[in-house]
């Protein structure tokens, strides 16, 4: 359990990104960013900032779910049975408050600044898989998606709604008592451990393993490497990165802005709290996304 992978996840999950840039004026920021998308071939990099106005919480804000709850390692789900049982029966719950939630106005903002031919790509830490449902056609999820699940034994990937709908059959009456409000990024919610005890594991479709994890990039584990291809050209093909809604203070989306530079194109960031790559951005929009794009199309006569 601990290996290096899971102190170094436990690390990432503890990182505390503080306030060490003075924010660019609000005016100079959306004229600048505008401008930004005027020129066009923009990479846009989003990460939970963007979905919190669709009910689904940041990790790292104000009110995020890191004030109250640890995100579970790779280590811990692949070797834990305790782990695994906790993570099954707290989703089982928590990931049909995530199956609700619908996008709101800055992935439509983002989807629209797409199609008039402004945007390159979307690269997403997210994994609710709101841009796409919001019309964005080029999207890479990073992170990959809760829409799926894979079964670590033999690979086999299932659709969410089928595995919801065995789970179900294999726990009838499985009611327990939960706060709505307090679901976590990751799709799950806090439950008592007799809740939790009472829950019964399904197992895969193809070999019968209950090591059944969603697919995706858990702390402590490293993003595909197609996925890592897929993003070199995007960033290549680009002119500029635009991150959005995300303090970057995981490695997987600091390097897009860290290789950016070194290509020599421009990092502007919009967001509400601090990140990791506020020195180096040309303009820092210390904002809420929501209310930045809407000022932005307005801008652009969008």
């Amino acid at each position: 359990m601990r290996s290096l992978g899971h102190e170094s996840a436990l690390r990432s999950i503890a990182r505390v990104v503080r306030e060490t840039t003075t924010p660019t004026d609000p005016d100079v920021a959306v004229q600048t960013i505008a401008e930004q998308l005027r020129s066009g071939n923009v990479l846009v990099v989003t990460g939970a900032g963007v979905s919190t106005d669709s009910g689904i919480p940041d990790y790292r804000g104000p009110n995020g779910s890191l004030n109250r709850h640890r995100p579970m390692t790779y280590q811990e789900f692949r070797y834990d049975p305790d782990a695994l049982q906790r993570y099954w029966a707290r989703s089982f719950v928590g990931w049909r408050h995530m199956d609700e939630a619908r996008p709101n106005r800055t992935h439509f903002a983002l989807a629209e600044l797409e199609h008039a031919g402004l945007l390159s790509g979307i690269i997403t830490q997210n994994v609710d898989g709101l841009h796409v449902e919001a019309g964005s056609r080029n999207v890479l999820a990073l992170h990959g998606s809760l829409a799926q699940v894979v079964c670590l034994s033999c690979g086999h990937l299932e659709d969410r709604h089928q595995l919801d709908a065995r789970i179900e059959l294999a726990n009838p009456g499985f009611a327990p008592t939960y706060d709505a409000t307090q679901v976590n990024p990751d799709g799950d919610v806090a439950l008592s451990e007799s809740d939790v005890a009472q829950f019964k594991l399904v197992g895969c479709v193809r070999c019968g393993s209950v090591l059944l994890k969603p697919d995706v990039v858990y702390f402590g584990e490293p993003v595909p490497a197609q996925r890592k291809e897929t993003l070199a050209d995007m960033l290549a093909s680009a002119s500029s990165v635009l991150a959005v809604g995300t303090s970057l203070a995981v490695m997987s989306g600091y390097r897009i802005a860290l290789d950016a530079l070194k290509q020599g194109k421009t990092v502007n960031v919009i967001n509400g709290g601090p990140g990791r790559a506020d020195p180096k951005a040309t303009v820092l929009w210390r904002t809420g996304v929501g209310p930045a794009f809407d000022a932005l199309l307005d801008e652009l006569d969008i």
